[in-house]
């Protein structure tokens, strides 16, 4: 009874940018051509709006200006450098097979150091980024973190186990 309840709760999300080929998959180009166009528009709605909020001084018309700019666009070498540690913290929670042993790899030290760099290139960049990057990072610490936890419980209960099995 309480095997089938644990396979109703679980389960398993392939998030993997690539395919075995080493192409794009499917839904992450979807998922990108969404997000370039939602930035067009955002953008788009920024360059109607400006011209007709006219500000009454001559100082606050340049900050007006990338403001709305950097709402819509992100830096691609910051989007890098967030999904490249994310794609490493992923890959040592278990999301990816070690090639040599078919295996998932499972480092939650490794991982936890992952997470701990993204949350301090958060820290660090506090008011210095646009809507969309601070959001992409926000999502992917979110989602590593939600998996950390995960992944530590779910190695603790097999440690609980093993130590249970070992003394009968």
């Amino acid at each position: 009874m309480s095997e089938s309840k644990q396979d109703e709760t679980f389960k398993v999300v392939d998030r993997r940018l690539f395919t075995a080929e080493g192409e794009l998959r499917k839904e992450v180009a979807e998922q990108q051509d969404r997000e370039h166009e939602a930035a067009a528009v955002i953008a788009d709605r920024g360059a109607r709006t400006a011209p007709a909020a006219a500000p009454t001084s001559s100082s606050a018309k340049p900050a007006a200006a990338p403001a709305a700019a950097e709402t819509a666009t992100r830096s691609p070498a910051f989007e890098n450098l967030v999904r490249s540690l994310g794609q490493n913290a992923a890959m040592l929670l278990g999301g990816y097979a070690d090639p040599r042993t078919g295996q998932p790899m499972l480092d939650l030290e490794g991982a936890r150091e992952m997470i701990d760099m993204l949350d301090a290139v958060r820290e660090k960049t506090i008011g210095h980024l646009t809507q969309d990057e601070d959001k992409l990072l926000l999502d992917v610490l979110g989602n590593l973190k939600l998996a950390f936890m995960e992944m530590t419980k779910a190695a603790t209960a097999a440690a609980t186990q093993d130590k249970v099995k070992s003394r009968t």
